[in-house]
């Protein structure tokens, strides 16, 4: 069967593997990232804004509808969670600046070790026809 054997010279290659690790590596990154903004760069932000927690920051749209015997929620608010949306951007903010800088630094490396490399000695150009001609004509001169 053709598709079989296409399919597996393509999960083979280099580049689908490459692209796995990347995303496996990535979305580890990502936790890290969500628990740098989360746990250590939004608490003194709040703190500085006046002690807000930013996961507390929402817009009720629509109250909870409670049954007023029991107390029981019947059902939920509807809210915007923009303290949860304020920290979505930053963790994107701060992954896209590490990728840049990654980028960047790989970038740098790379001109670095072209730089060092050096080129290898060009052969000197062959002579035209019209220089082969004078050469000889010089040579018979000579003799």
């Amino acid at each position: 069967m053709k598709i079989i054997r296409d399919f597996k010279e393509f999960a083979v290659k280099g580049n689908v593997i490459d692209l796995a690790v990347g995303i496996i590596i990535g979305a580890a990154f990502g936790k890290i990232i969500s628990s740098l903004v989360n746990d250590i760069i939004m608490p003194p932000i709040g703190l500085l804004i006046g002690g807000i927690d930013f996961k507390d920051i929402a817009i009720t749209m629509k109250d909870a509808v409670t049954d007023p015997a029991s107390g029981k929620i019947l059902k939920e608010a509807v809210t915007l969670k923009i303290g949860y949306f304020i920290q979505s951007v930053v963790d994107f903010i701060i992954v896209a600046f590490a990728i840049f800088m990654m980028i960047k630094g790989l970038a740098n490396l790379s001109r670095k070790k072209a730089a060092e490399v050096p080129a290898p000695p060009s052969a000197p150009p062959t002579p035209t026809k019209d220089q082969e001609l004078l050469t000889e004509i010089r040579d018979l001169l000579k003799k």
